[in-house]
């Protein structure tokens, strides 16, 4: 079998050519397509302690939502300039570690199509299943000629079985982790969601999040960020990281604190700004004008950085007494459920 590239591709592996002995890259999963192989790679950089805090960032889960991918290669040719001078930058990675899959739907992205290519849309993928008022999009196992197909439920496709590797091996022993997952195409607005995204039911980590919220409300009162549940817009099934919050929770209880985010570009105002770019195939999830592009390349290195430093100095929102989670969480339940 041949490989097959495409641009994000060929950036990325031009970056990991770049980083060299710097960062840790592997490729976890290779995917087969019309005799092709496709890599998913990953990068770590940072401390190999098992003890220190994880970042973690996901893009390109579904393929047709590439800018995902693209902020996360913005990010990571930044760091690498970081890296030559930035002795601030340096000392933070040895005390922490990142870890970055900037394309974890290769075949999707190749393609310029949501689902894989076995028709499976990996964000409905797992054995999670929804309760509540749900819909087609919600998921279904009819068929894969259908949108947002949930695949074979005996067993999880290879590129979703190979994020939860890589979250089990980084994140799921350490003391404090955040992963961030990069999509895009709902409303106008940006969107920060946390679990669950199959219930309506507060997940257990309520009070971290919403510490984690006053905190960055506090540094960035203008900021443009929506921050809520998932299931405050819609409910879905076979969520990944509802599936794999769980399974943390099932080995860890609340000892470890471990924290998904998935940010929500909302590519809806570019669509509003540019109408006819509805009759693009990526016209209503990519920036298809060049400066909104570097715009949308931009927008979130400010957020990065705050995760960064929450994740280092995680005593305003992460270790909490007893009574600082009880009252967080009523917050919480308050601002978000009431």
């Amino acid at each position: 079998m041949e490989n097959r590239s495409f641009p994000e591709l060929d950036q990325l592996e031009a970056l990991i050519r770049q980083f060299g002995d710097r960062a840790h890259c592997e490729i976890i999963e290779q995917i087969s397509y019309k005799d092709t192989q496709f890599p998913i790679h990953c990068l770590s950089l940072g401390s190999n302690s098992p003890d220190v805090p994880v970042l973690a960032f996901f893009g390109g889960v579904h393929g047709l939502e590439k800018i995902g991918s693209e902020v996360i290669l913005a990010y990571l040719q930044t760091i690498l300039q970081l890296l030559d001078w930035d002795q601030e930058f340096n000392a933070r990675l040895q005390h922490s570690r990142l870890v970055f899959v900037p394309i974890v739907n290769p075949v999707g992205v190749y393609r310029g199509t949501r689902c894989n290519g076995h028709g499976v849309d990996l964000m409905r993928n797992s054995p999670i299943e929804s309760s509540g008022n749900t819909r087609l999009y919600s998921g279904q196992r009819f068929s894969a000629k259908l949108p947002w197909y949930r695949g074979d439920e005996s067993k999880m496709e290879k590129e979703a079985q190979a994020l939860c590797r890589v979250v089990h091996k980084h994140l799921f022993n350490a003391p404090l982790s955040i992963a961030i997952d990069l999509h895009s195409g709902f409303g106008i607005h940006d969107r920060l969601w946390f679990p669950y995204a199959s219930c309506q039911t507060p997940f257990p980590g309520i009070a971290e999040a919403y510490g984690l919220k006053q905190l960055f409300d506090r540094c960035y009162p203008h900021h443009f960020y929506k921050i809520e549940p998932m299931s405050q817009e819609y409910v879905i099934s076979g969520d990944l990281w509802d599936y794999l919050y769980d399974d943390f929770i099932d080995r860890h209880g609340r000892q470890r604190v471990f924290l998904p985010l998935t940010l929500e570009m909302g590519s809806w105002l570019w669509l509003r700004k540019s109408p006819t770019h509805l009759f693009q195939r990526h016209g209503l999830f990519h920036p298809l004008l060049p400066h909104r592009q570097q715009r949308i390349m931009r927008r979130h290195l400010t957020l990065f950085d705050f995760l960064y430093r929450s994740l280092l100095y995680p005593q305003k929102w992460a270790t909490l007494t007893s009574q600082q989670q009880e009252h967080n969480r009523q917050q919480a339940m308050d601002f978000w459920y009431a």
